[in-house]
Order: C-alpha cells, then sequence, then structure tokens
C-alpha cells in the first residue's frame, strides 16, 4: 500500500527514473535540481539537495575577462568592413 506522499515509476534501460510531478512539486524540484541517493537498510532514500546559493535568473556577469570594455559608441558593424 502507497501513501500520501509515494508513487511508483519504472527503470529505464539506462537506470533512469522519473520522480512523478506531485512529489517534484511538494519538493520544488525543477529541471536541473539535484538530488542524493543513500542506501538505507532494504531501501533507497531520494533528498532534494538545495543548492548553497540561489540560482541567478540571468547569465549576466558570470563570466569575467581582463581585456578593457569596449567603448560606448563601439559599432560592431566596423569589423565586417574590407
Amino acid at each position: 500500500m502507497e501513501s500520501m506522499g509515494s508513487a511508483t515509476s519504472a527503470i529505464t534501460s539506462k537506470g533512469q527514473v522519473t520522480i512523478p510531478k506531485a512529489l517534484r512539486q511538494q519538493l520544488g524540484l525543477a529541471r536541473g535540481g539535484r538530488v542524493s541517493f543513500q542506501l538505507v537498510g532494504d531501501h533507497i532514500e531520494v533528498r532534494s539537495c538545495k543548492p548553497e546559493q540561489p540560482l541567478p535568473t540571468s547569465g549576466f556577469g558570470l563570466l569575467q575577462t581582463h581585456r578593457p570594455p569596449l567603448p560606448v559608441d563601439f559599432d560592431p558593424a566596423s569589423l565586417l568592413a574590407p
């Protein structure tokens, strides 16, 4: 008998399983999220891994460079001129 917070899922040929949508929503799991697996006696516990830092909403500022910034009036089309 399954409890309210459990469900079953088939194992693929690659050993993958799908976490049912209702459980993903309850745990706040989204694409790219991570889970950990632990063998406890005769069963496996799956736990959500919360990121230590919140994920950025954009990639702006993630890349660093040592080059000086381009001038504000720089025209990229000027690179195509013969």
